[in-house]
């Protein structure tokens, strides 16, 4: 259905103009009435807000929150129609003068029984049934008007047409380093090894610095791996393509490989591009511990994609994530490969309090204390701290139910919630402990050891 015009001038009236309450209140009403009341419920929390008290916001939250969007104290329209009464009793059934006349000996000309049909004829001329009627035809006829009878299972896949590259997801994202909040480590190696030659040419043409490399992200899961990898496309105005191991596993033997070399093919097709390898451990396993030759084998083809051997990466930035950076086979990581590696840790207080205000910049709050709630989540993650966000929001529904006052999401609601959410990072901690301590070849895990000691954790 069309946006009625009204509305449309009434939200751009609002959106030039966001500071003004009564005007809020009078689109949010209208859109109440028009039925949208998930898209009122986020302009009359804007209300709420800014004025927890005012008596109209608070009504437009309980019509909103009612089933039809309407009063729940308004009767129903339904039970104030009168119904029809029914037909007298007393009133005759107009019956005909004349006396029906009675039909004809024998059937009628339609009713005769044809000459039976051969079995193949009934076969060729589809679905005809007992009655003599081509079901399939009708179907066919009738198509715009009557559904179907029978759904297509779907077992048989599409064929694939058209570009190859529609096999892969080919991403724009809009998402830049700006929305990522702390990590200032991370963005300053990603600013050296690409972001910066990449926005001086000529700078990078006297150095000789090519656009190639790849970048290996490590640390706690639920930290943002996937978030910095679609960042840096989005900073950069590149494509984005993430592969994860269902993309190129494939049953029959070559398959695999090929699935690969299709898929960086795309991203050189596409560059400049942001490849992201997710979980590259399952993927890029050490081969020193495979039984399987097929899985070797495509270790060794994901190696030789990684050299450019038969095409040139000049464009494409391979970004690689994994929680597990010590079961990553060591070719990948060597020098013009995945050479680069990067911690990422669990967010500090200053990005922990930029990833609450991303989790609640849509939802309705009131004397939120961030800085308690920041000292509170020592060692969560973005993951941990956005279901943290999510679990206070759980109480102060239930408690808008429970009680049918409709209110906002406060200071208690999230006492409650660090009760019951805590952080995950811990077992992974323990995990990286005895790697910083014992296999720590040639410094590879130094920021590793660093940030534990900071921790006091060694």
């Amino acid at each position: 259905m069309a946006e009625s015009p009204l509305l449309a001038s009434l939200a751009a009236a609002v959106q030039a103009r966001p500071e003004d309450t009564t005007l809020r209140l009078h689109f949010a009403e209208l859109l109440v009435e028009a039925g949208k009341n998930s898209e009122a419920l986020g302009h009359i929390a804007t209300v709420l807000a800014q004025e927890p008290t005012n008596v109209q916001a608070q009504e437009l939250m309980r019509r909103a929150l009612s089933p039809a969007g309407q009063n729940p104290t308004a009767q129903p329209a339904s039970d104030a129609a009168t119904p029809e009464p029914p037909a007298s009793p007393e009133q005759p059934t107009t019956v005909s003068d004349s006396t029906p006349t009675p039909p004809p000996a024998g059937p009628p000309p339609s009713a005769v029984t044809p000459p039976p049909q051969p079995e193949s004829e009934k076969r060729a001329s589809g679905n005809t049934g007992s009655t003599g009627v081509d079901w399939n035809a009708l179907e066919k006829e009738l198509s715009d008007v009557i559904p179907p009878r029978f759904a297509p299972s779907g077992d048989t896949p599409e064929p694939v047409t058209g570009n190859a590259d529609r096999i892969f997801d080919i991403e724009e994202s809009r998402i830049t380093l700006a929305d990522v909040g702390g990590m200032d480590e991370v963005k300053r190696r990603l600013e050296m090894s690409f972001l910066g030659p990449m926005r001086n040419p000529q700078l990078r043409q006297l150095f000789r610095k090519s656009l190639r490399g790849g970048l290996l992200l490590y640390g706690p899961p639920g930290c943002g791996k996937t978030f910095i990898a679609r960042a840096v496309a989005g900073e950069m105005g590149a494509r984005f393509i993430s592969l994860s191991i269902v993309d190129v596993l494939d049953m029959w033997i070559g398959n695999s490989e090929r699935n690969l070399h299709e898929l960086f093919q795309t991203a050189r097709r596409n560059a400049p591009c942001v490849l992201f390898l997710d979980e590259i451990d399952a993927l890029g396993q050490k081969r020193s511990r495979m039984t399987s030759s097929s899985m070797r084998t495509t270790v060794n083809q994901l190696l030789a994609e990684l050299d450019g051997v038969d095409s040139q990466n000049e464009g494409v930035f391979i970004l690689a994530a994994t929680n597990a950076p010590w079961d990553v086979d060591p070719a990948l990581r060597r020098p013009g490969r995945l050479d680069r590696m990067i911690l990422v840790l669990p967010p500090d207080p200053p990005a922990r309090a930029a990833i609450l205000k991303y989790h609640l910049r849509e939802r309705p709050i009131a004397n939120i204390n961030l800085q308690r709630i920041v000292a509170a989540t020592d060692g969560y993650s973005g993951a941990d701290l956005a279901h943290l966000c999510e679990s206070a929001a759980e109480y102060a529904l239930h408690d808008s139910l429970t009680t049918g006052q409709p209110r906002m999401i406060e200071q208690r609601d999230f006492e409650q919630a660090l009760q019951d959410v805590g952080p995950t990072t811990g077992p992974w901690l323990e995990t990286a402990r005895n790697v910083a301590l014992f296999a720590n070849e040639g410094g590879v895990y130094d920021d590793l050891v660093a940030y534990l000691k900071r921790r006091k954790l060694i």
